[in-house]
């Protein structure tokens, strides 16, 4: 019938079938050439996956950060507490946890060593020292000082394991005989006789010389600037720490920062204490210092004799440093006051809890502490 159609009527009615078949190629051409896209849900799990990106905690300037280490009676580390098992006071006054992780941070850790030990001492430490690396991670960066009469700054922060390894190598410990005398401020190191200085060679001021059986020893100087040297280490993404390893010896008359300056300066900035207690004697006073800046900014203290009791310290310390719970909150109450102590409570029974005993909040403060 088409066939007999006039010419001009044919092609109207070709134009008309193509008209009612291209809605029907447009709706199917897409199905036929792309993909289907899996819902937004599906995809969540190959991401999180594919995301290598250690957590940052991303806060408010008031928030405060408290990291928590919890142990069991014999030591070990409690990794299985929720949220809801902790409790935070600041001031008696309890707060509200508005922040909680159990997420492994990175350590930014100067490691700040006595060397001015006893020979035997001395003897037990050196051998160990290159044990510190061992317990570090590839994201972990050191900073090796040593002190004694002075602070001996190191060779800046790095985690290149083997320039630590070779650095901690190098180090002497030992206590030398009593140091010549030289210029206001330091040892002296120009000519020397029979290990004094020369005659007309320039002396130290008298104050500074050695009081025989008094420790010469700064040892609150040297945490003082152990802390400054982590000042500009970010804190909310890496955990801070000084690795001190001592006899406890400390002359008060050689320190420009007593306990409390320093004590402040380690809580403003959050900076955690271990402890490494060198000799046999622990129950002598001479450790008071090393416990305490360890107990104040929720450390521990490790007494140690032997350098294979030295080198289960480093690896116990790296872990528990890392392995933290990170709780925080937003302060409430009363800011009048910079100081602001700190108590975290858990819900289960016989356990062990290292923290901070407090911190000081100065952006918080409207008036100046009294």
């Amino acid at each position: 019938m088409t066939m007999n159609c006039p010419r001009k009527t044919r092609l109207f009615l070709i134009a008309q079938s193509l008209l009612l078949l291209t809605p029907m190629a447009l709706v199917q051409a897409p199905a036929a050439t792309t993909p289907p896209k899996p819902p937004a849900a599906a995809q969540a799990p190959k991401a999180a996956a594919q995301s290598q990106t250690p957590t940052k905690i991303v806060v408010n300037p008031t928030l405060v950060v408290v990291p928590v280490t919890v142990k069991d009676g014999k030591g070990n580390l409690v990794a299985d507490l929720r949220k809801d098992e902790f409790r935070i006071f600041e001031d008696k006054i309890e707060q509200k946890i508005t922040f909680f992780t159990a997420e492994v941070f990175p350590i930014s850790m100067v490691v700040l060593i006595d060397n001015d030990l006893k020979r035997k001492d001395a003897e037990a430490v050196e051998p160990s020292l290159r044990a510190i690396v061992g317990g570090m991670s590839a994201s972990d960066e050191a900073f090796i000082c040593t002190f004694d009469q002075y602070f001996h700054e190191g060779h800046g922060f790095t985690r290149d394991q083997d320039k630590l390894i070779t650095e901690l190598r190098r180090k002497d410990v030992s206590s030398k005989s009593a140091p010549s005398v030289g210029p206001v401020g330091g040892p002296f190191e120009g000519p020397t006789i029979n290990g004094a200085a020369a005659p007309g060679a320039p002396m130290n001021d008298p104050s500074l010389i050695a009081i025989k059986g008094q420790p010469t020893k700064a040892l609150d100087d040297a945490v003082y600037s152990a802390a400054m040297l982590l000042q500009d280490r970010p804190s909310r993404d890496r955990r801070k720490i000084i690795l001190l390893i001592s006899d406890g010896q400390n002359g008060a008359k050689f320190n420009t920062h007593n306990h409390d300056d320093t004590r402040a300066e380690l809580l403003r900035q959050g900076i955690t204490v271990y402890s490494v207690a060198v000799g046999s004697a622990y129950f002598e006073r001479k450790f008071s210092r090393l416990v305490e800046y360890a107990h104040d900014t929720g450390g521990e203290v490790f007494f140690g004799a032997k350098s294979e009791t030295f080198e289960d310290f480093y690896s116990r310390i790296a872990e528990q440093a890392r392995n933290q719970y990170t709780l925080a909150f937003s302060p409430s109450g009363d800011r009048k006051v910079d100081y602001h102590a700190l108590e975290v409570r858990v819900r289960r029974e016989g356990l062990t809890i290292l923290t901070r005993k407090g911190y000081y909040g100065g952006t918080f403060a409207t008036e100046a502490p009294k």
